[in-house]
């Protein structure tokens, strides 16, 4: 595979034939050399596809996982107004809801009976919120039901709860570890950029603060995940940048199980709404998403092994080419997806074991459940696939949406300033 590539090279501009070359050698390519990849077109651009999928098979091979998961977004109250959020809703609006902690394990627990291995817990940062409200979600989820695995809490909320208990950083994570968190998503990450984020989203968590809780997690065997939204206003130098901060870091610590690349949803989202900023785009382009996913791929190679694509951002189609240009890993059911979802996109908000396992085998790879430390549990081929409990419900409005959770009185959001 790798020579008849690099026959290919011949052809190609002599600058991104080295840069491709090296990345075959296993040599690591600068923030510079991938910005330079980001600028191809014609063969160049075709090339990087496939080094990027001569890298993948080389290092993952040819499974594609995913895990069987469900997402609980338990408030959209927010005391922040990013320009990129269309989820969160101000404590005064009509909008706004705060799912019980009952609830909250209710749905955990028929996640669970579905055979989801994990739930995915991040929501908005509700004012006046009780400074141990995390720990007891935890707590009560795992007392019902222990092996779950909790994956939640981003940087942002984790700082949050720290501030509201008056913790340390560290100190909060100890406890938060003591409660049940198994992993943190590494999101509110966006592009790490002060002068950007101060501009997309001003009084986020800031780049220093998202190092610390990222470096605070890892050392304490806390492994995270590692995000970058992408196709809003950043330059493609600040991509390429943030990508080699985040190896800088897997270098440190070893704690990122995956790198995720997002595309920005600008339908809903309020600073392309209501264009708060000139030269703001609406998302990446075909090409641009193929990029994004390969270049990682190439960057990250001997640092992050497992690049996840998002079907909830890209669909189902553009997902089958993007495990050919670097990805390997098809993420999650979700089951429930609101952040997305809210922002306009139009895929949906769960996707079945059995949907994914189609698709993957549809480009020839072979489907495989994992868990969240990307540990495998089923392989699947045309003999042993399997009707799991997730395929057998027919009736998926159990469910429910984010258009009709924000409608449901006995959720709305009470706040006590104003009883």
């Amino acid at each position: 595979m790798t020579n008849s590539i690099e026959s290919l090279f011949k052809d190609a501009d002599p600058i991104v034939s080295e840069i491709l070359n090296n990345a075959l050698s296993e040599k690591e390519i600068s923030a510079k050399e991938g910005l330079t990849l980001y600028n191809t077109t014609g063969i160049d651009f075709h090339l990087i596809g496939l080094v990027a999928d001569e890298i993948r098979r080389r290092r993952v091979g040819d499974i594609v996982s995913y895990v069987v998961n469900r997402n609980i977004n338990f408030t959209n109250v927010c005391i922040k107004q990013c320009g990129f959020c269309a989820f969160s809703r101000d404590f005064r609006e009509e909008e706004g809801y705060l799912l019980p902690t009952e609830e909250i394990v209710r749905r955990a627990k028929e996640a669970h009976q579905l055979g989801a291995t994990e739930v995915c817990i991040q929501a908005g940062l509700p004012p006046d919120m009780e400074g141990d409200l995390y720990e007891k979600i935890c707590r009560e989820i795992k007392k019902e039901i222990p092996d779950i695995h909790i994956h939640g809490f981003s940087p942002e909320e984790i700082l949050y709860g720290a501030t509201r208990s008056g913790n340390s950083i560290e100190e909060f994570l100890k406890k938060m570890k003591e409660a049940g968190v198994d992993t943190l998503p590494g999101t509110s990450a966006e592009i790490l950029d002060q002068k950007l984020r101060d501009k997309i989203s001003p009084g986020r968590i800031s780049v220093k603060d998202w190092e610390n809780v990222i470096k605070t997690a890892h050392k304490m065997g806390i492994n995270t995940t590692s995000t970058m939204m992408f196709g809003h206003l950043e330059t493609l130098e600040e991509r390429v940048n943030h990508i080699a901060k985040l190896r800088e870091i897997q270098k440190e610590t070893g704690g990122f199980t995956e790198f995720v690349p997002l595309n920005f949803i600008p339908t809903e989202a309020p600073m392309y709404k209501h264009q708060l900023h000139e030269g703001i785009r609406q998302g990446g382009s075909g090409n641009d998403v193929l990029l994004t996913h390969a270049i990682a791929r190439i960057m990250l190679n001997n640092s992050i092994d497992n690049i996840q694509m998002s079907w909830v951002k890209e669909g189902q189609k553009m997902s089958q080419l993007l495990l050919m240009w670097g990805a390997n890993d098809f993420g999650g059911t979700l089951i429930n997806e609101s952040i997305s979802t809210s922002a306009g996109s139009d895929h949906g908000q769960l996707l079945r074991p059995k949907e994914i396992r189609r698709i993957v085998k549809e480009i020839g790879r072979v489907p495989a459940e994992r868990n969240t430390q990307y540990q495998i549990l089923k392989k699947f081929n045309n003999k042993n696939d399997i009707e799991d409990e997730l395929d057998k419900v027919v009736d998926t409005s159990q469910f429910g949406s984010y258009v009709e959770l924000i409608k449901i009185n006995k959720f709305n959001y009470k706040n006590p300033r104003i009883e």
